[in-house]
């Protein structure tokens, strides 16, 4: 396609560009000297890039706020003589979350849940170790009594010898989870979950 023909079909379809604001963050901004035709279009710019701005800072925010109750959580875990219930009784609390539980696929434990064989590898595929689910459809099996609570969740895979196993973190709302980053934030209370339970 040409110029010509770009421009052309911009004529025919005049409201694509309004429609589409993110284009307007890829766009080279034209210099304001031929009237006020042409300040629209930079303010369209300015706005796209404005609200992408305000999404990387919300992320950001989100993200901090995690990584504070992430680290609390694993402060919780030094003393513990049982991490299990430390992370079934005091990490939901810690992390503001509804269900914080391990599962595995062994044989039933103390402040644990059972999950059938397979349960692990089809949840989270090989090379996959954390991940963030906005509409889980297994909340009975993962998220036991808390089930009729959890509206999304995080599972991380637990490094632990033995049975696979994961680290099950429920939410209310999806607000309680980080919608972007949360993977390092997962794996970092997966592996230090790992240690305190190979104490």
């Amino acid at each position: 396609m040409d110029g010509d023909t770009v421009a052309a079909w911009l004529r025919e379809h005049p409201d694509f560009l309004a429609q589409q604001p993110e284009l307007y963050r890829m766009l080279k901004p034209p210099r304001r000297i031929h009237g006020e035709g042409l300040a629209d279009h930079m303010a369209a710019m300015l706005a796209a890039e404005r609200a992408a701005a305000r999404d990387l800072a919300d992320t950001a925010r989100e993200s901090d706020g995690f990584s504070a109750r992430t680290r609390a959580a694993v402060l919780a875990l030094i003393p513990s003589q049982d991490p299990a219930e430390t992370v079934r009784q005091e990490w939901p609390d810690l992390l503001g979350l509804a269900h914080c539980a391990i599962a595995d696929e062994g044989t039933p434990g103390h402040h644990r849940l059972t999950l059938p064989p397979g349960t692990v590898a089809r949840l989270l595929p090989a090379g996959r170790d954390a991940l963030l689910r906005t509409a889980p459809t297994d909340e009975p099996l993962l998220h036991a009594e808390a089930a009729p609570l959890v509206c999304c969740d995080a599972l991380a895979r637990l490094p632990v010898p033995g049975a696979p196993a994961l680290l099950v973190l429920g939410a209310r709302h999806p607000s309680e989870l980080p919608a972007r980053g949360a993977t390092p934030h997962l794996q970092f209370l997966a592996r230090a979950l790992a240690a305190a339970l190979s104490r």
